[in-house]
């Protein structure tokens, strides 16, 4: 067992990083940047992964298949957000409760719905946060901090791309029959 009282570092506090010389103050704004990202992947990570067990119907495989990747994609990318947080001296946001309470984005509620409504719930958030990540890119360049505008610019090639297919998903063309669906 612990015998540590105190935290080592608490949440919030950002120490500069000798190694990678981006000043506190720049640091702290890139910290809070990278855990309202880290927080928005996270919340739409849980909704994905919702509505790639719930998923029903003739399309089932196809699109549970392809759902499961997205989930991976985004906890991938969660991953080194939080790790990018700790490189600049932060601590990484951690905690169901903590994400939703400090992502931009909500989640739709417990619910279970069709699949095009919960596809249309998370094209809305992979919306939201396109915007958000295009914003801290733009104030990682601007503190000149560009291996996180680097890291940033690869996730959000990752869900634009998931967007961009959710968007295809929607579409009103399908193999499957009036019949089918009645």
């Amino acid at each position: 067992m612990s015998t540590q009282k105190q935290a080592r570092q608490r949440y919030g506090d950002v120490h500069e990083s000798e190694a990678l010389r981006i000043p506190e103050d720049k640091a702290e704004q890139l910290v809070d940047a990278l855990n309202t990202d880290l927080a928005a992947t996270y919340v739409l990570y849980h909704q994905v992964k919702k509505h790639h067990w719930l998923v029903e119907g003739a399309e089932f495989l196809g699109i549970h298949e392809y759902l499961g990747e997205v989930a991976g994609d985004l906890e991938e990318g969660a991953d080194k957000l939080a790790e990018r947080a700790q490189a600049l001296g932060g601590v990484p946001l951690s905690g169901g409760a903590n994400y939703e309470e400090h992502a931009p984005v909500s989640p739709e509620d417990a619910d279970a719905y069709d699949i095009r409504t919960s596809l249309e719930h998370d094209l809305e958030m992979f919306g939201d946060i396109t915007e958000m990540l295009r914003e801290h890119i733009q104030l990682a360049n601007n503190l000149g901090d560009y291996a996180t505008e680097e890291l940033l610019r690869d996730i959000l090639e990752d869900v634009e791309e998931h967007g961009h297919h959710l968007e295809h998903y929607l579409e009103d063309d399908t193999l499957v029959t009036q019949e089918t669906l009645a």
